[in-house]
């Protein structure tokens, strides 16, 4: 009884220790965004924008190209020493941020981080998704997803800690507390027993004997399947609004209220972090319950998402009062986390458990590029006075990725076994 038990509650202590390491996968890339102030009176370099913007920069460009080959590797080793090894990694690279004065020094350990985050998502959605099954799973990768948040929502705090103390002792203290939970991880992680089960011998001996067939089997197989490829533009097109809002949203709420900076990024931050929260739990339950009537449950409740972000994205872009520009964000934010909820479970119909996490480090690799293209395009809407209106004409990917989705996307099953 306590064995049978102790099975049922297992997979939510999973999501539990991987909700922390989320919380400290997004923290520690975000604090460095709000600390340029203070480090800048140590290294000169980042006085300008044009370096600090380098130093930003190398960090998404390795993490978007390293997410599809985290996700190989996560589909063939032992997901908790991925996931432990990952966190150690990025947490000292942390720590020793706060030992360096050299800009070049912090380059190499930004792009060293990009490398050791980027190993985290696709290994930890894989690893839940496999503990999940059809009734649980979307409120699962829902749970965890609100690590992310959170961590984003800390990680602005970094400015607070460095005013207080120094910039130093904010990577230390950060760095500090990850390699600590990293040897907590050791003891209660564990991987997933039967993860090969199912594998045949013989296809086991191959993949261990051939891992360059092996891998371009494994994209063969994703990138042959046009179920994966409506994927991955249901994943990108909200990416485009979902990296505008994290990235001008505060400027938007700035410009549209009339408001100073030092209010609008605080309105912003938390109108979307609490809004989304709403949604990524609201969604995971919804599409868990529907599910169980309708193999289309998730994706009916992924596209109803989609559909708030649609009105969300007209009232942020031509709202002027501050119940429409604030109403929007909130409407953004629940359509957004509903998204955010069903993204991992949705793969899971189309795509086995063992090429998973290559799948999911492709979605990552798309809406990181989607990221990168619209930042720098509103970056020159700002520029010329049209934030408002681009921000609203995103709803257009987003309504196409609505239609695609439902008339394209009809799984047969639940959970797509192994081949």
């Amino acid at each position: 009884m306590n064995q049978s038990k102790s099975k049922s509650i297992y997979p939510w202590i999973v999501v539990g220790l991987l909700w922390v390491v989320a919380l400290l996968n997004y923290m520690d890339r975000q604090m460095l965004s709000t600390m340029k102030v203070s480090m800048m009176i140590d290294i000169k370099e980042l006085e300008t924008a044009e370096n600090f913007g380098r130093l930003m920069a190398v960090f998404l460009w390795i993490y978007a190209f390293m997410s599809p080959v985290a996700g190989l590797i996560a589909d063939r080793i032992n997901r908790k020493w991925l996931i432990v090894g990952s966190l150690a990694v990025w947490s000292g690279v942390t720590l020793s941020m706060g030992y360096s004065n050299n800009f070049q020094v912090l380059y190499v350990l930004r792009a060293l981080m990009g490398i050791s985050e980027a190993l985290y998502i696709p290994a930890a959605l894989a690893l839940i998704a496999d503990y999940h099954k059809e009734g649980t799973r979307s409120l699962a990768i829902g749970i965890h997803m609100t690590g992310l948040y959170f961590g984003q929502a800390i990680g602005g705090f970094g400015a607070t800690v460095a005013h207080q103390f120094s910039w130093q002792t904010t990577f230390h203290s950060f760095g500090l507390v990850g390699i600590g939970y990293s040897i907590i991880l050791i003891f209660f992680l564990r991987e997933k027993k039967d993860r090969f089960v199912s594998e045949p011998v013989s296809e086991i001996k191959t993949v261990k004997s051939s891992g360059f067939s092996s891998i371009t089997k494994s994209l063969g197989m994703l990138l042959g399947t046009v179920s994966f490829w409506v994927i991955l533009f249901y994943f990108a097109a909200p990416s485009f609004p979902g990296w505008a809002t994290k990235n001008w949203l505060p400027t938007l709420f700035s410009e549209s209220l009339g408001m100073d900076m030092s209010k609008a990024g605080p309105m912003a931050t938390i109108t979307i972090a609490a809004s989304s929260f709403i949604g990524v739990i609201s969604g995971g339950i919804i599409a868990d319950r529907w599910i169980l009537r309708n193999l289309r449950g998730r994706i009916y409740t992924g596209a109803i998402g989609l559909s708030f972000m649609i009105p969300s994205l007209i009232l942020l872009g031509y709202g002027n009062g501050l119940l429409g520009i604030v109403g929007g964000g909130v409407i953004f934010g629940i359509g957004y986390g509903m998204f955010d909820a069903n993204n991992m479970p949705i793969l899971c119909q189309f795509i086995s458990p063992k090429h998973r996490a290559a799948g999911y480090g492709l979605m990552n690799l798309t809406g990181v590029f989607a990221g990168a293209f619209v930042t720098e395009l509103l970056g020159k809407s700002t520029d010329s006075g049209h934030l408002g209106r681009d921000m609203a004409l995103l709803s257009i990917p987003v309504a196409a990725a609505v239609l695609f989705q439902l008339f394209t996307l009809k799984p047969t099953t639940a959970n797509k076994e192994n081949d």
